[in-house]
């Protein structure tokens, strides 16, 4: 299971194997292994950008060390895929038959049931 994400750089069409975040509290860019799943304010890098990047003028880098290649996927990712599969087909339980007061809402607005 391949990603088939691709790096952030303009014009770069190679494969996606680190991420790059920014901490600006601490004026720190982070390189490491490529997230999970893309998320806002970081950046998707090849391995030749992840290599060759630098930090602005006053800011500390850091690498991840180790190989960049994305890991191959494991049983416990299979498994964990198939688990999520089985819950969202599972059918929706029914609420409770208890009496509970009925919201009613449209748009905005609330109608909430006579206190009597």
């Amino acid at each position: 299971m391949r990603s088939h994400r691709r790096c952030s750089k303009n014009g770069c069409s190679q494969p996606a194997v680190a991420t790059l975040t920014y901490v600006y509290a601490e004026s720190t860019a982070v390189i490491g292994p490529l997230a999970v799943s893309h998320e806002p304010h970081t950046y998707d890098l090849c391995e030749g950008h992840a290599e060759r990047l630098t930090a602005p003028k006053g800011w500390d880098l850091v690498r991840a060390e180790g190989d960049w290649a994305a890991p191959p996927p494991s049983s416990d990712d299979l498994a964990a895929l198939a688990d999520a599969v089985r819950e969202a087909a599972r059918p929706a339980q029914p609420e409770s038959t208890e009496a509970a007061p009925q919201v009613g809402r449209r748009g905005h607005l609330r109608a909430l049931p006579n206190p009597r």
